[in-house]
Protein backbone atom coordinates (compact mmCIF):
# COMPACT_ATOMS: atom_id res chain seq x y z
CA UNK A 1 0.00 0.00 0.00
CA UNK A 2 1.07 3.80 -0.75
CA UNK A 3 0.06 7.17 0.44
CA UNK A 4 -2.08 7.55 -2.54
CA UNK A 5 -3.75 4.12 -1.90
CA UNK A 6 -5.44 6.68 0.97
CA UNK A 7 -4.84 10.11 -0.49
CA UNK A 8 -7.40 9.07 -3.46
CA UNK A 9 -10.27 7.74 -1.05
CA UNK A 10 -9.84 10.64 1.37
CA UNK A 11 -9.90 13.16 -1.34
CA UNK A 12 -12.75 11.54 -2.79
CA UNK A 13 -14.66 11.70 0.05
CA UNK A 14 -13.44 15.47 0.80
CA UNK A 15 -14.87 16.24 -3.20
CA UNK A 16 -17.74 14.10 -2.48
CA UNK A 17 -19.22 15.80 0.75
CA UNK A 18 -19.52 19.27 -0.98
CA UNK A 19 -22.98 20.19 -1.04
CA UNK A 20 -23.36 21.32 -3.92
CA UNK A 21 -26.87 21.30 -4.09
CA UNK A 22 -27.28 22.96 -0.95
CA UNK A 23 -25.01 25.65 -1.72
CA UNK A 24 -27.08 26.65 -4.90
CA UNK A 25 -30.27 26.26 -2.84
CA UNK A 26 -28.98 28.88 -0.80
CA UNK A 27 -27.88 31.54 -3.09
CA UNK A 28 -30.74 31.29 -4.24
CA UNK A 29 -32.37 32.27 -1.06
CA UNK A 30 -33.61 28.83 -0.13
CA UNK A 31 -32.66 25.94 2.54
CA UNK A 32 -33.89 22.66 0.07
CA UNK A 33 -33.01 20.77 3.61
CA UNK A 34 -36.62 22.00 5.45
CA UNK A 35 -38.63 22.75 1.41
CA UNK A 36 -39.83 19.74 -0.59
CA UNK A 37 -38.56 16.56 0.20
CA UNK A 38 -35.78 18.25 1.99
CA UNK A 39 -33.52 16.00 0.36
CA UNK A 40 -30.05 17.85 -0.46
CA UNK A 41 -30.10 16.48 -3.78
CA UNK A 42 -30.31 17.93 -7.43
CA UNK A 43 -34.26 16.81 -8.33
CA UNK A 44 -35.63 18.78 -4.90
CA UNK A 45 -33.15 21.74 -6.04
CA UNK A 46 -34.90 21.79 -9.53
CA UNK A 47 -38.27 21.59 -7.41
CA UNK A 48 -37.68 23.96 -5.03
CA UNK A 49 -35.79 26.81 -6.60
CA UNK A 50 -38.45 26.01 -9.74
CA UNK A 51 -35.28 26.65 -12.34
CA UNK A 52 -34.46 24.04 -14.78
CA UNK A 53 -31.27 25.77 -14.86
CA UNK A 54 -30.19 25.87 -11.10
CA UNK A 55 -31.57 22.16 -10.91
CA UNK A 56 -28.94 20.93 -14.32
CA UNK A 57 -26.10 22.91 -12.57
CA UNK A 58 -26.40 20.88 -9.36
CA UNK A 59 -26.74 17.80 -10.92
CA UNK A 60 -23.79 18.47 -13.05
CA UNK A 61 -21.58 19.14 -9.90
CA UNK A 62 -22.81 16.31 -7.91
CA UNK A 63 -21.86 13.91 -11.37
CA UNK A 64 -18.43 15.85 -11.50
CA UNK A 65 -17.53 15.08 -7.81
CA UNK A 66 -17.99 11.83 -8.68
CA UNK A 67 -16.25 11.45 -11.47
CA UNK A 68 -12.70 13.78 -11.36
CA UNK A 69 -11.50 12.11 -7.94
CA UNK A 70 -12.13 8.59 -9.44
CA UNK A 71 -10.22 10.02 -13.19
CA UNK A 72 -7.48 11.52 -11.22
CA UNK A 73 -6.83 8.18 -9.57
CA UNK A 74 -7.57 6.12 -12.42
CA UNK A 75 -5.21 8.30 -14.70
CA UNK A 76 -3.33 10.24 -11.99
CA UNK A 77 -2.92 13.89 -11.91
CA UNK A 78 -1.01 15.94 -14.68
CA UNK A 79 2.24 13.97 -13.71
CA UNK A 80 1.86 15.44 -10.07
CA UNK A 81 0.36 12.17 -8.65
CA UNK A 82 0.67 8.60 -10.11
CA UNK A 83 -2.30 6.70 -11.19
CA UNK A 84 -3.43 4.32 -8.70
CA UNK A 85 -4.65 0.91 -9.40
CA UNK A 86 -8.38 -0.42 -10.02
CA UNK A 87 -9.29 -1.27 -6.05
CA UNK A 88 -8.11 2.05 -5.20
CA UNK A 89 -10.03 3.39 -8.18
CA UNK A 90 -12.91 1.91 -6.53
CA UNK A 91 -12.23 2.80 -3.45
CA UNK A 92 -11.94 6.81 -4.30
CA UNK A 93 -15.55 5.56 -6.05
CA UNK A 94 -17.34 4.52 -2.78
CA UNK A 95 -15.52 7.34 -0.88
CA UNK A 96 -17.08 9.62 -3.34
CA UNK A 97 -20.42 8.41 -2.57
CA UNK A 98 -20.05 8.51 0.91
CA UNK A 99 -19.16 11.95 1.37
CA UNK A 100 -22.29 12.97 -0.86
CA UNK A 101 -24.38 10.70 1.23
CA UNK A 102 -22.96 11.57 4.57
CA UNK A 103 -21.57 15.39 4.22
CA UNK A 104 -19.69 16.30 7.60
CA UNK A 105 -20.57 20.01 6.39
CA UNK A 106 -24.06 19.34 7.17
CA UNK A 107 -23.96 17.40 10.02
CA UNK A 108 -23.39 13.75 8.03
CA UNK A 109 -26.71 14.17 6.44
CA UNK A 110 -26.65 14.34 2.72
CA UNK A 111 -28.09 13.45 -1.19
CA UNK A 112 -28.83 10.12 -2.06
CA UNK A 113 -25.75 9.64 -4.03
CA UNK A 114 -27.55 9.04 -7.41
CA UNK A 115 -25.76 11.63 -9.17
CA UNK A 116 -22.51 11.07 -7.42
CA UNK A 117 -22.91 7.14 -8.73
CA UNK A 118 -23.11 8.31 -12.20
CA UNK A 119 -19.89 10.47 -12.11
CA UNK A 120 -17.59 7.46 -10.82
CA UNK A 121 -19.07 5.11 -12.88
CA UNK A 122 -18.92 6.92 -16.08
CA UNK A 123 -14.79 6.58 -15.44
CA UNK A 124 -14.86 2.87 -13.74
CA UNK A 125 -17.36 1.43 -15.98
CA UNK A 126 -19.04 3.31 -19.06
CA UNK A 127 -21.20 0.33 -20.07
CA UNK A 128 -22.52 -0.30 -16.60
CA UNK A 129 -23.68 3.54 -16.19
CA UNK A 130 -25.38 3.18 -19.57
CA UNK A 131 -27.56 0.41 -18.99
CA UNK A 132 -28.60 2.53 -15.89
CA UNK A 133 -29.31 5.51 -17.42
CA UNK A 134 -31.17 3.94 -19.86
CA UNK A 135 -33.27 2.07 -16.91
CA UNK A 136 -33.72 5.09 -15.17
CA UNK A 137 -34.71 7.17 -17.92
CA UNK A 138 -37.40 4.21 -19.69
CA UNK A 139 -38.66 4.14 -15.86
CA UNK A 140 -38.56 8.03 -15.59
CA UNK A 141 -41.15 8.85 -19.15
CA UNK A 142 -43.43 5.70 -18.15
CA UNK A 143 -44.00 6.48 -14.59
CA UNK A 144 -42.78 10.31 -13.90
CA UNK A 145 -41.21 9.05 -10.46
CA UNK A 146 -37.53 10.11 -10.30
CA UNK A 147 -37.33 7.81 -7.28
CA UNK A 148 -38.58 4.86 -9.05
CA UNK A 149 -36.46 5.06 -12.09
CA UNK A 150 -33.69 5.53 -8.95
CA UNK A 151 -34.55 2.31 -7.74
CA UNK A 152 -35.08 0.43 -11.11
CA UNK A 153 -31.21 1.89 -12.53
CA UNK A 154 -29.36 0.52 -8.74
CA UNK A 155 -31.23 -2.88 -9.37
CA UNK A 156 -30.29 -2.76 -13.34
CA UNK A 157 -26.70 -2.11 -12.81
CA UNK A 158 -26.15 -5.33 -10.28
CA UNK A 159 -26.51 -8.04 -13.24
CA UNK A 160 -25.37 -5.47 -15.92
CA UNK A 161 -22.08 -5.15 -13.86
CA UNK A 162 -21.37 -8.65 -13.56
CA UNK A 163 -22.11 -8.90 -17.77
CA UNK A 164 -20.66 -6.05 -18.78
CA UNK A 165 -17.04 -6.76 -16.36
CA UNK A 166 -16.57 -10.39 -16.19
CA UNK A 167 -12.99 -10.33 -15.17
CA UNK A 168 -12.87 -6.77 -12.46
CA UNK A 169 -13.74 -7.49 -9.15
CA UNK A 170 -12.90 -4.23 -7.73
CA UNK A 171 -15.65 -2.61 -9.81
CA UNK A 172 -17.96 -5.49 -9.59
CA UNK A 173 -17.88 -5.26 -5.51
CA UNK A 174 -18.44 -1.19 -5.71
CA UNK A 175 -21.18 -1.53 -7.97
CA UNK A 176 -22.92 -3.82 -5.77
CA UNK A 177 -22.23 -1.92 -2.51
CA UNK A 178 -23.44 1.52 -4.22
CA UNK A 179 -26.51 0.01 -5.22
CA UNK A 180 -27.33 -0.97 -2.02
CA UNK A 181 -26.54 1.89 -0.08
CA UNK A 182 -28.95 3.98 -3.11
CA UNK A 183 -31.91 1.41 -2.16
CA UNK A 184 -31.08 2.19 1.47
CA UNK A 185 -31.09 5.81 0.91
CA UNK A 186 -34.57 5.73 -1.28
CA UNK A 187 -36.36 3.68 1.96
CA UNK A 188 -38.94 6.30 2.64
CA UNK A 189 -39.16 6.73 -0.98
CA UNK A 190 -40.08 3.04 -1.47
CA UNK A 191 -42.94 3.23 1.50
CA UNK A 192 -44.33 6.24 -0.37
CA UNK A 193 -44.59 4.55 -3.61
CA UNK A 194 -45.97 1.25 -1.89
CA UNK A 195 -48.79 3.62 -0.47
CA UNK A 196 -49.53 5.93 -3.10
CA UNK A 197 -48.14 8.79 -1.99
CA UNK A 198 -44.63 9.65 -3.60
CA UNK A 199 -45.36 12.61 -5.67
CA UNK A 200 -44.26 12.67 -9.66
CA UNK A 201 -41.69 15.03 -10.99
CA UNK A 202 -42.62 18.28 -11.57
CA UNK A 203 -41.34 22.39 -10.47
CA UNK A 204 -43.54 22.25 -7.08
CA UNK A 205 -43.22 18.57 -5.28
CA UNK A 206 -41.80 16.36 -3.16
CA UNK A 207 -40.63 13.22 -3.85
CA UNK A 208 -37.17 11.84 -4.29
CA UNK A 209 -34.84 14.93 -4.31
Amino acid sequence: MTVYDVAYPAAGFLMGSIPWSYIIGRLNGVDIRSSGSGNVGATNLFRVCGSRKAGLFGLLLDVLKGAVPVLAASEGILGLAPPAGEWTASATAICAVLGHVYSPWLGFRGGKGVATTMGALVILSPFTILAGIAVFTLVLLLTRYVSLGSISAAVAMVPSVFILEPESTPVRIIICVVAALILVRHKSNMVKLLHGRENRFSTGGGGSG
